[in-house]
């Protein structure tokens, strides 16, 4: 039997590669770089721990230790802020010019027709879709929910590991541990937090803004090198 176009059977193993290569190569470069963090965290917090003439941690104990965990949460939980603003935000926010930003007389959370739901569902269209009712509301909406979801998780991951980390520092300095009310209204806590905010917030305004007059031949982050500085929503 012939596999219908679109379809994964039939395909071989080297296509199936390159039609996935884009969450493959930066999956995997996002594990080569945890590992990489992974063991220079275990050597900074070994030259800590020998400095104030305690015993090193092994890898295996480093893994699964309060430093790592804050480490590796914090900035999850900044990248997942990024998404979910960005993803709600331009529903109704614009910048003309960008690829980032719909077209300007598309603010808001447009029609049925152009959104494809409902009666203006294709055949190929997710079942979710044409459905009506709560399952439709859920799924025309379940990128943005699904990336703040994660956000609060790691955010509260976050706050649980940092204060662990926290207290196992100031028991090593014979100073009283917070409790976890405390420490999220700490110094500490918000340093660690803000300044892996404002970082993905400016890289978000800056893609916006810059898309606007420079080109990346052959990406879809960029206009067509052609396209007027002026061209909205227009991707290459």
């Amino acid at each position: 039997m012939t596999a219908a176009p679109g379809s994964s059977r039939g395909r071989g193993l080297p296509q199936a590669l390159r039609e996935n290569s884009l969450t493959l190569v930066f999956g995997t470069a996002f594990l080569l770089a945890l590992l990489g963090q992974a063991f220079a965290g275990q050597a900074r917090l070994n030259n800590e721990l020998v400095t104030e003439g305690l015993h090193p941690v092994g890898f295996g104990a480093y893994l699964t230790s309060s430093d790592f965990a804050v480490n590796v949460t914090e900035n999850w939980q900044s990248e997942y802020l990024q998404f979910f603003l960005f993803i709600f935000g331009t529903v109704w926010l614009l910048q003309r010019g960008s690829p980032e930003s719909k077209k300007l007389e598309m603010a808001g959370p447009e029609t049925e027709r152009d959104q494809r739901m409902g009666e203006y569902a294709t055949p190929d269209s997710p079942r979710w879709a044409a459905a009506g009712g709560l399952r439709q509301v859920l799924y025309s909406r379940s990128l943005g929910v699904v990336m703040g979801t994660i956000f609060v998780l790691s955010w509260l991951a976050q706050s649980i590991a940092g204060l662990a980390a926290h207290n196992a520092e100031q028991l090593r300095t014979l100073q009283a541990p917070l409790s976890w009310s405390q420490y999220v209204f700490s110094a500490d806590f918000w340093d660690r937090t803000l300044q892996n905010w404002q970082s993905e917030l400016l890289a978000v305004a800056s893609m916006v803004i810059l898309s606007v007059y420079l080109r990346q031949r052959g990406s879809p982050e960029s206009k067509p090198v052609g396209s007027s500085h002026g061209a909205t929503s227009v991707e290459g």
